[in-house]
């Protein structure tokens, strides 16, 4: 639980660029509501609306003119004129601390207020729109002046209550905005996930490439901000792939000019041993006859490691039986196995074919078996199986050996690494050709512990050949 949480909070604080780009939308979206909540703001204290048309202090101002001879009509019509106004202007309720109020005079006298509760409020200019304090509350209020029975209108609205009012009758500018703030995470989030699908298209075609495959990405984004990435990174594997040729065409090139002068200084030290009667220097020449052997081993090694790595077309792979190769192989290894007091042991069910080229899975089963063979104790066994097992071609190489520890199992693949505290002499390319092999031939190879819990046991799968497949070699790679 604790560790799930420790993830999640990980997860949580790594930096994200998706996290980033929908953080960024919230912002603007954020930075537009802050802009309107601003302007309903000055909106709230600028001079209001309902106090800006003169028409409406026009038309009161007629009832009030129109009807001066009769008292009651003129009341009922003001009335009548105001609540329509309460109306349009508020909630209808003439005591509430938002509605506006209408006062009229006529002749001196105050003929008609919306409520009593608020007292006469005067203007000290006419006609222009003020703030006064009257029964305890500020009010933004305006009045009109008509010379026709010396009538006068004033319309006010309370000051402090303006944001209240705007946000009840303006509401509908920033209702939506409110309630779908929270769910605008979603469509943010959807938005950017789907135009970052060419990117993670480029991530996901890098990451499936296997570590010796250096050609150039296949997918070719049309979009300005992607192809200069992936031509980045199409140009860095050129860099590449060109001087991992020029290493694998060194090494060969030096391999092969090795083998000649190595050849001969064995034909001379065997000569020399030959001719010679002092024990002291047969010896040294046997050491000298050992270590040419060595060395002529580490060139073969590299050898096969330079053939397995590379991939020609004049190679093309052919169907052939793994269970006959393995078979002659052992054969030919049988005399180093019953020199080391080792047998061998072959299990076959039945013919497997497999599709590939026969120098590299001889590689791979020599030095397969020739390990198994130098790290096992006299008078034990090494067992070798071919099988098939769901639709793969499968070869077990088991030992009675030291074997190797767990954590040292993936390293023993790379080139010239061997596993420390080892007696046995060698290169450390053994493995790492076997690997490669494999890999061309698109198979898998694990090392797992032997049976009982003692030695080493090699297992490699590899496709099996079906008639009419095409090929399974993984061509272009290098």
């Amino acid at each position: 639980m604790i560790r799930t949480a420790l993830r999640f909070i990980g997860r949580v604080i790594q930096p994200s660029l998706m996290r980033r780009l929908v953080l960024a939308q919230m912002a603007v979206v954020a930075a537009l509501w802050t802009l309107i909540v601003g302007l309903l703001f000055y909106d709230s204290y600028k001079d209001p609306e309902l106090l800006r048309f003169s028409k409406i202090y026009e038309s009161v101002a007629a009832i009030a003119i129109n009807l001066a001879d009769d008292p009651k009509r003129q009341y009922d019509t003001l009335h009548a004129f105001d609540l329509a106004l309460l109306e349009t202007a508020s909630d209808g309720n003439a005591e509430s601390d938002t509605s506006p109020m209408l006062q009229v005079w006529q002749r001196g006298k105050l003929i008609y207020r919306t409520t009593d509760a608020v007292p006469e409020i005067v203007n000290s200019v006419p006609d222009l729109i003020e703030t006064v304090h009257v029964g305890g509350r500020e009010w933004r209020a305006r009045t009109l002046h008509s010379p026709q029975f010396d009538t006068r209108v004033m319309i006010a609205e309370p000051g402090i209550w303006r944001l209240v009012v705007n946000i009840t009758y303006r509401g509908y500018y920033l209702l939506p905005l409110l309630v779908s703030l929270p769910f605008l995470v979603v469509p943010a989030w959807l938005t950017v996930r789907l135009a970052l699908r060419p990117w993670r298209r480029v991530s996901r075609e890098t990451s499936e490439r296997g570590p010796a495959d250096l050609t150039p990405l296949s997918y070719r984004p049309p979009h300005r901000e992607l192809q200069p990435l992936v031509q980045s990174i199409n140009t860095l594997l050129q860099r590449v792939r060109d001087s991992t040729t020029r290493e694998r065409s060194l090494i060969a090139d030096a391999a092969h000019e090795l083998r000649t002068p190595l050849a001969a200084m064995r034909v001379n030290v065997e000569a020399l041993k030959a001719q010679s009667i002092d024990s002291g220097q047969r010896e040294l020449m046997g050491n000298l006859l050992r270590s040419n052997d060595r060395a002529t081993r580490l060139v073969g090694q590299l050898l096969q490691l330079m053939r397995s790595d590379a991939v020609s077309d004049a190679a093309l792979p052919v169907a052939l039986s793994l269970d006959a190769l393995v078979q002659d192989r052992l054969a030919m290894i049988e005399g180093v196995a019953h020199a080391r007091g080792v047998e061998l042991e072959l299990a076959c069910a039945g013919e497997v074919p497999v599709l590939g080229e026969r120098e590299s899975l001889v590689s791979m089963v020599d030095n397969l078996v020739d390990n198994a063979i130098k790290y096992s104790p006299r008078r034990t066994v090494v067992k070798v199986q071919v099988a098939r097992e769901q639709g793969h071609a499968v070869l077990r190489v088991a030992d009675q050996g030291p074997g190797i520890p767990p954590g040292l199992r993936e390293r023993v693949f790379d080139r010239f690494f061997r596993s420390p505290g080892q007696t046995q002499s060698g290169s450390g390319l053994g493995l790492a050709i076997v690997k490669s092999v494999v890999d061309k031939h698109g198979g898998t190879v694990v090392l797992e512990t032997g049976a009982g819990g003692r030695g080493l046991l090699a297992v490699v799968r590899l496709p099996l050949a079906v008639e009419g497949q095409e090929q399974p070699m993984l061509e272009g790679r290098t």
